[in-house]
């Protein structure tokens, strides 16, 4: 257990160790805030495996969890979630209080695979990425917060393959005009080298998500940098990306992309014809093509069920 009295709590390299150390003894890190404090979203992904959790002490309305709104009774020597006779957690009163700011985050899911060769380098797709939807390239890198080193592949490229054939995991910031941040999470396979990266970019009630550049971006990821899926979506979220602990109403899927690798064990003829939604838009070269699917505009909560249909179909063999 961890209890952190400060505004803001960041994925530090000691609060890594203490995650890592828990995560080797089989046990759960528990975070413990007043009701005051924000997560990062670094700190907020290293949170959602379970057990873990964020532990939110308030005045009025004793623990509960920042991330689901459970009820936290202390019990056992670790706080566990108060259960109804159905089996369902308690969700605190002071969890359901929630303002609508106006504020947007898009929010970019992707993983790439790549061949394991010595001449690779990792980091590419998160800089087009982020070239592509701001303009710029990541500021910096680290593999814990406060990032404190100037971003540059190679470096973390040596760093991944130093720690191979174990997990590397990675932050990636941009500038603090311009709220973006990454977790990589880089992992050999027998496949080859596979990222999965989660880029969100921040933006205010005057800011416009650049939906019409996701398709544009999914071609260039398909074509130069082993993409294999990607979902993008949006959510109604701060716009400096921090986490509060209160409700968030969750994303909503924009778009979904398959890449060439993937799209072959699919079958070109069948992901051409999606149950649900309009058809998808084929990038790439002819002879090695991958299939982008809209799905709406971030507005409305229904695409999920389109999405779910799209991924059992293209998961169905026969």
């Amino acid at each position: 257990m961890v209890i952190q009295d400060r505004p803001l709590v960041t994925m530090t390299s000691r609060l890594s160790d203490a995650l890592r150390a828990a995560t080797a003894d089989d046990r759960a890190l528990q975070i413990v805030t007043p009701p005051t404090t924000r997560l990062t979203l670094p700190t907020r992904t290293a949170l959602l495996g379970h057990p873990n959790r964020w532990v939110v002490q308030d005045p009025e309305h004793g623990f509960y969890d920042g991330l689901s709104g459970a009820v936290l009774p202390w019990k056992g020597g670790i706080f566990t979630p108060a259960l109804d006779e159905n089996g369902a957690a308690s969700v605190a009163e002071a969890f359901k209080a929630t303002t609508g700011i106006g504020e947007r985050q898009l929010v970019l899911s992707l993983r790439t695979r790549h061949p394991a060769d010595e001449d690779l380098v990792l980091g590419h797709a998160v800089e087009a990425a982020w070239q592509h939807l701001t303009g710029t390239s990541p500021a910096g890198w680290s593999t814990a917060e406060p990032v404190n080193l100037p971003w540059n592949t190679r470096q973390l490229t040596d760093l991944a393959r130093n720690r191979a054939p174990r997990p590397t995991w990675l932050i990636a910031v941009g500038r603090p005009d311009l709220p973006a941040i990454a977790t990589a999470r880089v992992t050999r396979t027998p496949a080859g080298v596979e990222e999965d990266i989660t880029l969100t970019l921040g933006y205010s009630k005057d800011g416009t998500p650049p939906l019409d550049a996701i398709a544009p971006l999914a071609e260039v990821l398909c074509t130069d940098h082993g993409l294999t899926t990607m979902l993008t979506s949006l959510r109604a979220a701060r716009h400096d990306l921090t986490v509060p602990p209160h409700f968030e109403v969750p994303p909503i899927p924009v778009s979904f992309t398959l890449g060439a690798g993937e799209l072959r064990d699919v079958g070109l003829g069948r992901a051409l014809r999606p149950p649900l939604g309009p058809a998808p838009v084929r990038l790439g070269p002819a002879t090695e093509p991958a299939l982008h699917y809209p799905l709406g505009d971030g507005t409305g909560p229904s695409t999920w069920n389109a999405l779910q249909q799209l991924s059992q179909y293209l998961m169905r063999t026969s």
